[in-house]
């Protein structure tokens, strides 16, 4: 896929146990990586071609920055995913003109949503 003037590239996402970061998002939303070292694994493009970002270690967290929000096609099977894998739910699913929405927190603290169209 070709890179693309003015739009998000790469999204790096600070983690403080890079095992535990692997696990959860494979499982939560079945990520695959590409491990470059201790600190660092790249998260792969569906299909396998090139990547989308990457995971970094490092020793803190800090969150209030800008809101990752990941696409669902079914918003209640993401909420149970991101459950199961060890996530907390940040902000329980609600509705918006758009659609419906949650945020959770992943093993690190980081925190995402999920949002998916009325009907899903």
């Amino acid at each position: 896929m070709p890179h693309q003037h003015h739009t998000i590239d790469y999204i790096e996402i600070a983690v403080t146990d890079m095992a535990a970061a692997q696990r959860f998002y494979a499982g939560a939303f079945g990520w695959a990586f590409t491990d470059y070292g201790p600190g660092y694994a790249g998260i792969q493009r569906p299909g396998g071609d090139g990547e989308v970002g990457g995971l970094r270690l490092d020793e803190t967290v800090t969150t209030g920055g800008p809101l990752v929000i990941l696409y669902s096609d079914d918003i209640a099977a993401s909420e149970h995913a991101v459950r199961a894998a060890g996530g907390t739910i940040a902000v329980e699913t609600f509705d918006f003109p758009g659609g419906r929405r949650f945020h959770f927190r992943d093993p690190s603290g980081n925190e995402l949503a999920v949002w998916s169209p009325p009907s899903a």
